[in-house]
Parts: C-alpha cells; sequence; structure tokens
C-alpha cells in the first residue's frame, strides 16, 4: 500500500521557493528569523557569510552563516525549510573553491591577533581627584609586550 503526502500540506514554507533558491558556500544572505518573547513575534535579521551547506536541497538540508558581532565571530545553522524563517536574501555570491569554508575561521583570528599587535597600551581614567597631572599619549611609541 503506497502512501503519497503532500508536502505543501504539512508546512507553511514556499517548498519551490527555498529549493530553487540555490544557497551555495560563498553567498552573504540575510536571514529574516522569528523570534518569540514572552508570547509576542518579532523579526531579527542575520546576515553573514555562508560557510557551509549540508545536505542540499532535500528535507533536512540546512546552511550555516558566519557573521563578526561586535568583533566576536557567531555562527548560526539554519535549517533551510523551518518555518521560524520568514525570508532568506542573497545578497551577494562569490566564487569560491571549497564547498566548506570554515577555514575562514582560522584567518579571522589571525586579522584580530594582527590588529592586537599594533594597538597602544593607554591608561586612562575618569573621575579622580584634579591634582593628578593629564595623562599623555603619545602615538608613536611602541606598544608594550605583556
Amino acid at each position: 500500500m503506497a502512501v503519497t503526502v503532500d508536502v505543501k500540506k504539512l508546512t507553511p514554507v514556499k517548498v519551490d521557493e527555498r529549493k530553487n533558491l540555490g544557497i551555495r558556500s560563498g553567498d552573504t544572505v540575510r536571514v529574516h528569523q522569528k523570534i518569540v518573547e514572552k508570547g509576542k513575534t518579532r523579526i531579527q535579521v542575520y546576515e553573514g557569510l555562508v560557510i557551509a551547506t549540508k545536505h542540499g536541497a532535500e528535507i533536512g538540508g540546512t546552511f550555516t552563516v558566519r557573521a563578526v558581532l561586535s568583533q566576536i565571530g557567531v555562527e548560526k545553522t539554519f535549517p533551510l525549510y523551518s518555518p521560524m524563517i520568514e525570508k532568506i536574501d542573497i545578497i551577494r555570491r562569490s566564487k569560491v573553491r571549497r564547498a566548506k569554508l570554515y577555514y575562514i575561521r582560522d584567518k579571522a583570528s589571525r586579522e584580530i591577533r594582527r590588529s592586537l599587535r599594533n594597538m597602544v597600551n593607554v591608561n586612562l581614567t575618569t573621575g579622580g581627584s584634579k591634582d593628578e597631572a593629564p595623562i599623555e599619549i603619545d602615538p608613536t611609541a611602541e606598544p608594550k609586550a605583556e
């Protein structure tokens, strides 16, 4: 006995749209996600680089998006057909030579370490007594190694 299931009746997601979207590694996407807080629903936008896609356009397909928020790398994995995803916009397509861009994690941390190397240590305070001399910063000074 064969049972036929109509996917359109099971989920409110437009399956054909998501299937034909063609998300791949190297895309910069903007994901509009529904967030439920205290009984209210709001839309939160998450924008970043797709570093991996898994299981293609099948029912269990997912894609991982990496964004840098407040100088901290954040990765989220989204199910492609989740009803909690309102909309997916592909902003930019990049040509990449890898299917999984996990090396971006190390590349970003190297860039942060380089930028920290060029920083100057500064000791500034607010408030305090008026008798203290103001602090002078020498921009040509070499950063101290600690």
